[in-house]
Order: C-alpha cells, then sequence, then structure tokens
C-alpha cells in the first residue's frame, strides 16, 4: 500500500468509532489524514464533545508530520525538557491519541486522531486502528 485511500479512511473512522462504543460506551471525535497532514476523513459521533473537532484533527496532522504518536511526542518533550512550541508550527498538539499509520514496509501513508476520551483511551483506539495497515 502506497498511499492511503478515501475508502480505508472511512473505513478506519468506522473501526475508531465502534471501537470506542464498545470499549468506552462514549462518542468521540476521529480525524484521518494523509501522509502531509491533509485531512482525508472526519467523523464527530453525536454527543461528542465540540472541543474534540480541533483537537482529533490536530492529532492527526502532528502524527503525520513527526510520524510517532502523539504519545511518543509528549514524551520527547518531557524528556528534552521542550516545548511542542519549538517545533514553530501552530497546529502541533502533544496531547496523545493520534498513531502514524504506516504500510508494511514502514512507509508513513497518513495518521489518526482521536479526541473525547481521556488521553490514554483516544490513544489506545489510535494505536488499535494503526495496526490495521498492511
Amino acid at each position: 500500500m502506497s498511499q492511503l485511500t478515501l475508502e480505508l479512511a472511512q473505513d478506519f473512522l468506522a473501526r475508531a468509532m465502534a471501537k470506542a462504543t464498545a470499549d468506552f460506551g462514549r462518542p468521540i471525535c476521529v480525524a484521518v489524514c494523509d501522509a502531509q497532514g491533509f485531512l482525508l476523513g472526519f467523523a464527530r459521533m453525536a454527543g461528542a464533545p465540540v472541543r474534540s473537532i480541533a483537537i482529533s484533527q490536530g492529532k492527526a496532522y502532528t502524527s503525520a508530520r513527526m510520524g510517532v504518536t502523539t504519545e511518543a511526542l509528549l514524551a520527547r518533550i518531557h524528556r528534552e525538557q521542550i516545548e511542542v512550541g519549538y517545533f514553530c508550527d501552530p497546529l502541533m498538539t502533544a496531547m496523545p491519541g493520534g498513531s502514524p499509520l504506516k504500510d508494511a514496509s514502514g512507509a508513513l501513508i497518513g495518521a489518526i486522531g482521536v479526541s473525547g476520551l481521556t488521553s490514554a483511551e483516544d490513544q489506545t483506539i489510535t494505536d488499535f486502528i494503526a495496526t490495521l495497515v498492511k
């Protein structure tokens, strides 16, 4: 797989929402972007917080731009005692809940971001979706 299609992005949105419902019983916002961080698909479940719209999109964007989970980015900025603002990109966030999507060869094809639950729960969902890419 060399690129993320709209059809696959929509499948990931549906799977993320199903996992949020099954595992946590609460609504989420979920965003999928391409390898450059541009939005391919977005969904907001009924009752998901409005603030989670931008947060989920920021998590997906950040994972695509950095090529790592937002959880890993948060660990890095703590370890190096720097701020996310030092990356000179106001759209980036270090809140856990974003995962890069890589194909079987390890090439970055996109990213997914979830918001609406705890940060750890958001990250659990995106990590799960990342395992589905091959």
